[in-house]
């Protein structure tokens, strides 16, 4: 049983999602046997970032008052830094850098448990934070809006799940991108249309679903070889804005398409404080769905893993205590 700190609490987990954290830091993705998201780890480690449950206790600087609080995880551990983007790019992770929910019991700092009242499942909502508080940052660094034409790529799994509807919670109007097989799955997600990444020509697809043939957003989570044409696709002064690299985090691209079209290409990587509360806010609103593709017990967490890094699912992964 965790101890909580001064400042922190005991969640009891109730369900815990997977992301590509879990299994890129397995696998030693980051670049060395003990490399995690940000640097050297400490073994052994209890991973998953994703952690919905009840507050079992509290430290002593933490009101007694929180015990039972139902709460969502927000896992990143902000540096302490003088702006947001060194905050964020400086950040540990629960499941990383400080253990995480794959347990009966996680200790969180009190900050990062958000109470919610919702009629969702745990496992409903785990499925939400690290996905769609990525999703929403995405959507604010490329400042999407009532009436612009969103292209998602990566359009069924947790991000893209996360982004489709938040889009649409805007007034855009989405287009995803997804493998073949899954695209009624990311219509009933709240797509407008879908491109099947392997039975079309992406290009041209893209051309027929606006009258100009463009989009003013591209929110890219793959990367790899479509990166040019994903340019291409833009209107003048349009956006991309890209949090991973799936299909490859190596691409060739023509910066003459970037300059000549005034195009703006960003980067961003999890979520702020204040956009967690956003997401909560939501979902107790009732704006955004769940899409839970599968719940496993913790103690099949190696299947789990393995189903996860299959990509033939859409929405996200949970494992339960």
């Amino acid at each position: 049983m965790p101890q909580p700190g001064s400042d922190d609490v005991l969640v009891e987990v109730e369900a815990c999602g997977l992301n590509n954290t879990d299994i890129w830091t397995r696998e030693a993705a980051y670049g060395d046997d003990d490399a995690g998201w940000k640097g050297r780890l400490d073994f052994p480690i209890i991973q998953g970032g994703d952690i919905a449950g009840t507050i079992a206790d509290v430290g002593p600087n933490v009101s007694k008052d929180r015990i039972g609080e139902r709460v969502l995880v927000d896992n990143a551990l902000y540096a302490d830094a003088p702006s947001e983007f060194q905050s964020l790019v400086n950040a540990d992770l629960v499941g990383s850098e400080r253990d995480g929910g794959y347990a009966e019991y996680s200790v969180v700092p009190a900050e990062n448990a958000h109470e919610l009242e919702s009629s969702l499942s745990a496992p409903e909502l785990a499925t939400f934070p690290t996905a769609y508080v990525t999703a929403e940052r995405m959507l604010n660094r490329a400042n999407v809006g009532a009436g612009d034409d969103v292209l998602v790529t990566g359009a069924s799994g947790g991000v893209g799940t996360g982004l489709v509807q938040l889009a649409r919670r805007r007034g855009a109007r989405v287009l995803g991108l997804t493998s073949s097989g899954k695209s009624d799955a990311v219509r009933e997600v709240g797509a407008d249309a879908v491109i099947a990444r392997d039975e079309a020509d992406v290009p041209s697809a893209i051309e027929h679903w606006t009258e100009d043939g463009h989009v003013d957003v591209v929110a890219d989570v793959v990367g790899g070889e479509l990166f040019q044409a994903l340019l291409e696709a833009l209107r003048p002064g349009g956006s991309l804005v890209t949090a991973g690299a799936v299909a490859g985090p190596v691409t060739e691209i023509d910066l003459r398409t970037v300059y000549l079209k005034q195009i703006d290409v960003v980067g961003s990587t999890m979520g702020t404080r204040s956009e967690f509360r956003d997401l909560v806010r939501y979902i107790e609103n009732g704006d955004i769905e769940p899409v839970l593709a599968e719940t496993y017990p913790l103690s099949e967490v190696r299947e789990a893993q393995r189903h996860f890094a299959r990509n033939d699912y859409v929405g996200n992964i949970v494992v339960e205590p």
